[in-house]
């Protein structure tokens, strides 16, 4: 059990690497989190610094929820108890999450988690994850929010694991599938009352120009 606890900690410390804000202090001078939307996320980071700045922080929180599920097979060990490898995962998986959205290195003001969860979709669930980010190009190509796309994709996901695909022989992927549905329009309540105002931003690939909105 205490080799599980550590694998949980390990998991949330690597999810709370915040990229946005590193890369922003360190390479910019610049606090993402204080312009733009004030989210520290990839798409904030290419509004405030440009794709420049926002494609390394986009590859790295995606990589941040595959590398947390990945570690489970260093910590694993077959014991015919709670909990198996996949139980394990799924834990250190919603470690990471939890780690991005509260990272305990910048004052537990994080982001939303989307990058990560498409980490943690790729390593979990590889096929629907990236049926699922073809949903979200789709919308976001039609759209211009990223927003929407993160919604809609998220929404979608546990529709295109369980019904779609039809992978519901395993109970707790199922739940975390259904949980992703949940977690996405929660993280994104602002973006909704925004969207629903029709006072959302569009996304543009250039960045903030200083002194404008």
């Amino acid at each position: 059990m205490i080799w599980i606890i550590v694998a949980i900690i390990l998991a949330y410390l690597i999810g709370s690497i915040p990229t946005s804000v590193w890369i922003g202090r360190m390479f910019y001078n610049v606090d993402v989190r204080t312009q733009g939307s004030g989210n520290a996320g990839a798409t904030n980071t290419i509004r405030v610094l440009g794709l420049k700045a926002g494609i390394p922080v986009l590859l790295i929180d995606v990589f941040k929820g595959w590398l947390s599920v990945f570690i489970a097979h260093f910590f694993y060990t077959e014991t015919g108890t709670f909990p198996d490898l996949v139980d394990l995962k799924i834990m250190l998986a919603s470690a990471a999450v939890i780690g991005h959205v509260f990272p305990v290195y910048v004052g537990f003001k994080g982001g939303k988690g989307i990058a990560t969860l498409l980490g943690i979709g790729l390593a979990l669930y590889p096929t629907a994850a990236l049926i699922t980010l073809g949903i979200f190009i789709i919308v976001f190509i039609s759209t211009r929010y990223v927003s929407l796309g993160s919604i809609i994709a998220t929404v979608t996901f546990p529709i295109t694991e369980i019904l779609v695909l039809g992978h519901d022989t395993y109970i707790s992927l199922m739940i975390l599938a259904v949980a992703v549905a949940i977690f996405g329009p929660l993280t994104h309540r602002k973006n909704i009352r925004r969207l629903i105002r029709g006072e959302e931003s569009k996304f543009t690939f250039r960045k903030k120009k200083k002194g404008s909105g």
